[in-house]
């Protein structure tokens, strides 16, 4: 490999863009191709990676041979297709980004995928990177004295305008619960280093898109919800998700509790949707409260306002390729979230939609990938 990493990319929507923006501030790196079929959003990509060759398709891409790595962030229900393809043609690393898929079917595919992949894979979980949450994570076992509460909450704006309205309906983004909250299934994971044995939830439609209409159908993706989850450990976690609360100071609120105390990261949206006429925006915090002596300790955790500017992910999606190229690079040898981590959080999501749909708890089997018992 050079010491410039080329990369291809498949798919540069809205997220494929801001992984342009934040590529493009790496040392060493290029977008050396694109695949992009929507000719509006290719012309986009163009003017943000003008040394890209513009690929007509998957196959075209995977012929530029300058390539040493590659980016999935094509709509959702397209991801395992495409890996499969570039098995068969060109196995290079690969970022995937969440959700890795989102059909049960996709479990034996997926199996079948990693056992014979003969590069890494990496799928693209950027809330673990946001410095609030990165602090919160590092320091949560101390703060606490070991979780046995963990609480996520996220009050945000509706889903956007994506090409085709692919994030308006279950059949293509895998709903709400895979395609949003599969970030915080996976944090869960994470921040409790357990795996979940039984998830109960409650949620629907309450408010966004229902006056839509896209070829005659009403978009079905539900905008709220509660998911409560037990894990093996012990610990309990639960997910509060609202998609018409964009109105909020924070976008998200994570908590984490234990018999010595609790830590806070609160994490604002999106700079570019905040009000002008309030203010600068919020910065991220993390509160640490001990419970002896009882004395709350706020600290800022400002993110670099360059990387404010390019994405809408709090600087991780810049952090996250960091590690992506150290990987590339061979300087680590191991994808920090794999292709068994991107499974499970998809199968968390599909447990909870489950249990909304059924008013039933369902159980999970942590000593195999399976969706739902």
């Amino acid at each position: 490999m050079s010491a410039r990493v080329n990369y291809g990319v498949i798919g540069c929507g809205m997220m494929g863009q801001e992984h342009l923006r934040n590529i493009a501030l790496l040392p060493g790196t290029r977008i050396s191709a694109i695949h992009e079929p929507d000719a509006g959003m290719a012309a986009l990509a163009a003017g943000l990676a003008p040394y890209a060759r513009m690929a007509g398709s998957l196959e075209d891409l995977l012929e530029v041979p300058e390539l040493d790595c590659l980016l999935i962030s094509s709509p959702n229900h397209l991801h395992v297709a495409q890996m499969e393809h570039i098995a068969r043609t060109r196995p290079l690393p690969l970022l995937v980004e969440k959700p890795l898929c989102t059909d049960p079917a996709d479990l034996a595919r997926l199996e079948t995928f990693r056992d014979s992949y003969p590069a890494p894979v990496w799928v693209a979980m950027e809330y673990r990177y946001m410095p609030p949450i990165a602090a919160l994570i590092n320091q949560a076992a101390q703060a606490t004295g070991g979780i046995a509460m963990l609480t996520i909450r996220e009050h945000r704006y509706p889903f956007l305008d994506k090409v085709g309205a692919w994030n308006r309906f279950n059949r293509y983004s895998g709903g709400t619960f895979v395609e949003k909250c599969c970030h915080f299934f996976d944090l869960m994971r994470l921040i409790l280093q357990s795996e979940p044995v039984r998830i109960m939830a409650s949620g629907g439609q309450a408010a966004n898109h229902l006056a839509e209409r896209y070829h005659g159908e009403t978009p079905d993706v539900f905008d709220h919800g509660y998911v409560i989850v037990d894990f093996e450990s012990g610990a309990r976690s639960m997910l509060e998700l609202c998609m018409f609360a964009e109105g909020a100071r924070y976008q998200e609120e994570i908590s984490a509790v234990g018999p010595a105390g609790k830590i806070e990261a609160l994490v604002p949206g999106p700079g570019r949707f905040w009000p002008a006429d309030q203010g600068p925006p919020p910065v991220p915090q993390v509160i640490v409260s001990p419970r002896h002596p009882k004395a709350p300790r706020p600290l800022d955790v400002p993110v670099d306002p360059r990387l404010l500017e390019v994405g809408d992910h709090n600087g991780s999606t810049y952090y996250q390729h960091e590690r992506f190229l150290a990987l590339v690079r061979g300087v680590t040898a191991t994808p920090e979230v794999s292709i068994e981590d991107g499974w499970r959080a998809v199968a968390m999501g599909l447990a909870a939609q489950t249990s909304m749909q059924t008013g039933q708890a369902v159980i999970l089997h942590p000593d195999r990938l399976s969706p739902v018992a």
